[in-house]
């Protein structure tokens, strides 16, 4: 297992790479000198061209780059444009709230999507398969920030059950009122995943009870709940883990969507604004941390997956 998840590590560098290539590109892509977004209207042309030095402006577009790359490497994204304060310090303060939000929804979607699935995959062509699969087929085409709207005008403004934006309420420090303030944006975020991961999970069982083992352990007079339980359960899973693995890229780039709806005080409402107010070092930042946890994401899959079924790991042992 081992050897393992080090071959997934080594096949995720080429992948950092080029996504480092991309974000270093963005400013230079950008219309007209990178420098003029540092120049302010008092500076003398020596403090320009020093400048141009110390921002690595000076040499050719290789030599900036691996300047770049050094110092993301040592954690230094630069300074933002708009309050020029450090772009990781301002991240970093943002990611525990994005990762709270994330991780809920996760958490969600898959607790939900499994008896939902395995449900709706037992009574097939019946009237609660037919239900569940319209309920998951219109969760995956509702749009995130049209749901969010709805659900504040509904459970905030004309119920007043739930707050309708914000992490805390002021002057209150308690895990029950954040609890409070995560369950909309928690709910709309996971909707999208729920609804896949219920027809993956659905489409797997439907196909493993037509399998042999099955079918011998009916005969043995074990109960179908068992049966479901230790048997169907594992193998519905295995794909799960990997479409998992992927779907953490629309995690991050809805937690963008929906912090901004409910004004969650994430990384999602810094980097809408760094879009709005094109602050590229924030930008090429964004993109650099939603990659890596896109691989993390699938690294972690993969480890799952290596765990759950025994032959990847011996395959990746032989292939090592």
């Amino acid at each position: 297992m081992k050897r393992y998840i080090i071959k997934r590590i080594v096949q995720m560098i080429p992948v950092l790479i080029l996504v480092s290539i991309f974000s270093f590109m963005i400013i230079h892509f950008a219309p007209g000198d990178p420098l003029n977004m540092y120049i302010r209207p008092d500076m003398t042309q020596q403090e320009i061209n020093e400048l141009r030095v110390d921002l690595g402006l000076d040499g050719t577009i290789v030599e900036q780059y691996f300047a770049w790359l050094k110092n993301v490497c040592k954690g230094n994204f630069g300074n933002s444009l708009i309050n020029h304060q450090p772009v990781a310090s301002q991240i970093f303060s943002k990611l525990p709230a994005t990762i709270l939000l994330m991780g809920t929804s996760f958490v969600l979607s898959v607790l939900v999507a499994i008896p939902l699935g395995l449900w709706s995959g037992m009574k097939k062509n019946k009237m609660t398969d037919q239900v569940i699969s319209i309920l998951a087929y219109i969760g995956i085409s509702i749009p995130a920030f049209w749901l969010g709207l709805m659900l504040i005008i509904v459970f905030a403004l004309n119920l007043h059950w739930l707050p309708s934006n914000g992490m805390r309420t002021v002057g209150v420090k308690s895990v029950f009122d954040v609890a409070k303030h995560l369950i909309l944006p928690g709910i709309v975020l996971s909707i999208g995943n729920m609804s896949v991961f219920t027809r993956y999970i659905r489409s797997n069982t439907i196909s493993q009870l037509e399998e042999e083992y099955v079918l011998t352990a009916r005969s043995k007079g074990i109960t179908e709940r068992k049966i479901m339980l230790k048997h169907v359960l594992k193998n519905c899973l295995l794909p799960v883990i990997t479409l998992a693995g992927m779907n953490l890229a629309s995690l991050v780039t809805g937690s963008f969507i929906i912090e901004s709806v409910f004004g969650w005080p994430g990384m999602g409402t810094l980097g809408m604004s760094a879009i709005n107010s094109r602050d590229y070092p924030m930008i090429m930042a964004f993109t650099m941390l939603s990659c890596l946890i896109l691989i993390i994401g699938n690294l972690i899959a993969d480890s799952l997956y290596g765990i759950a079924d025994p032959r990847i790991k011996q395959g990746g042992k032989k292939n090592w």
